[in-house]
């Protein structure tokens, strides 16, 4: 099975990162259009992406600061029991982040759009985390 994987750093605390990965208010400024939920091994998150896209996921790995995962449930049936999970590490005020969208059953087309998606996104990730910008849903991947 491929995974997608990419690894950055962020100038900022794992803390700050964390809050911007588990937390719905950051999963909204980067990720979803909407999202609910608690950092919860176990805990549901609503996810969604707009009209048609209403997705949920379970929790799988939550370590503060440190680790998140979260196995879809509810989602386009190529996502459907993929898990994307994020492994925090800092040092100095820098956050190195490993980041994994696993689990994919073959590398098909829209394994192939998704790893240049998830690119795009963890850039917005990035840049909401360094310097607070937030760009509209709509105009995300185009940024």
């Amino acid at each position: 099975m491929p995974d997608v994987v990419h690894q950055f750093s962020i100038r900022a605390s794992a803390q700050k990162v964390f809050q911007s990965i588990a937390m719905p208010a950051g999963l909204d400024a980067w990720w979803t259009k909407r999202s609910s939920g608690r950092p919860e091994v176990g805990g549901t998150y609503r996810l969604s992406f707009g009209p048609g896209h209403e997705w949920s996921a379970m929790v799988t790995r939550a370590v503060r600061d440190a680790e998140f995962e979260m196995e879809l449930v509810e989602a386009h049936d190529d996502w459907r029991g993929t898990r994307v999970g994020f492994v925090l590490d800092e040092d100095e005020g820098i956050t190195r982040v490993r980041f994994h969208h696993a689990g994919w059953r073959g590398p098909n087309e829209h394994y192939r759009v998704s790893c240049f998606c998830w690119a795009m996104y963890l850039r917005l990730l990035k840049r909401y985390v360094e310097r607070g910008e937030v760009v509209p849903y709509e105009e995300r991947l185009n940024a």
